[in-house]
């Protein structure tokens, strides 16, 4: 019967579009950015943490121990319980170096030249041997763990993204980390100076130019920037992002990453 034959063509094609849109929903996020942050001052941090439960949004976080507004540190006891309660809501967490170390240049038989931007040394070139530098990054996963009672992955971000060739191997080889950069339009401005880079113009930029896949990096407080980029821009991103069709993911989640993260620990995590 060619009424019988239709609706069963019909039956057949609702059949194959609930069953598409069942992969769809196995399939889970189809169109990921990554939303990273770096340690700050702190000054933002809960907005960020309020902005990204409300949103239900899972970000990945790099830690030093930065100078915060209070006089204290962003690892010291005071923030222990926000970064716990972080990883609590299914945040994951990357090394920063602990000291907020900057690569300067690469020296003979594997040495870095680098300048820490705190701790005791801060604003000094010194000399780093390949294991000092894993030292460095260790120290964020293990005052992490000391926090939160988590393991930190085994990724990095290097300050200011400052990078070479041998650190890169020397990270991943012998320290036991990957590095993690950000996509060009990744990078959401918060860092550059307010009335150069307002507000509007940083979430507008962001909108146009971010694709499926780009990792995008903020921080929890910038020194330098007069006109606080996370209260006027962040909600609003995110919002504008999903309605563009876009989803979050960890990096724990990110396709270049997940075959290392497979098989690589932190030293001193499970």
């Amino acid at each position: 019967m060619p009424g019988g034959n239709r609706l069963s063509r019909a039956i057949s094609a609702a059949l194959l579009l609930a069953a598409s849109c069942q992969a769809a929903l196995a399939a889970g996020c189809t169109r990921p950015v990554y939303l990273t942050f770096d340690t700050g001052h702190m000054g933002v941090a809960p907005l960020v943490a309020e902005v990204l439960d409300r949103q239900q949004v899972k970000a990945s976080f790099f830690l030093a121990n930065e100078t915060t507004r209070d006089g204290g540190t962003s690892l010291d006891d005071r923030w222990a319980p926000w970064w716990k309660a972080l990883a609590t809501h299914g945040h994951v967490f990357g090394s920063h170096t602990y000291d907020h170390v900057y690569w300067q240049a690469d020296l003979p038989d594997g040495r870095f030249r680098v300048k820490p931007a705190f701790g005791p040394r801060a604003g000094r070139s010194q000399v780093m041997r390949a294991g000092e530098y894993c030292a460095e990054l260790d120290r964020s996963a293990t005052r992490f763990k000391e926090m939160t009672g988590r393991a930190m992955l085994p990724l990095f971000r290097a300050p200011g993204g400052k990078t070479s060739p041998a650190l890169l191997e020397t990270a991943e080889q012998r320290c036991g980390y990957r590095h993690v950069g950000w996509a060009s339009a990744g990078f959401l401005g918060d860092e550059l100076p307010s009335d150069k880079y307002p507000n509007r113009t940083l979430l507008e930029r962001a909108l146009r130019n971010i694709r499926t896949g780009d990792i995008l990096m903020a921080h929890l407080g910038i020194w330098s920037r007069q006109d606080p980029w996370a209260p006027a821009v962040l909600e609003p991103l995110i919002e504008g992002l999903k309605q563009k069709g876009f989803c979050f993911a960890t990096l724990a989640e990110h396709p270049q990453y997940r075959a290392w993260l497979a098989t690589h620990h932190v030293h001193g995590n499970p």
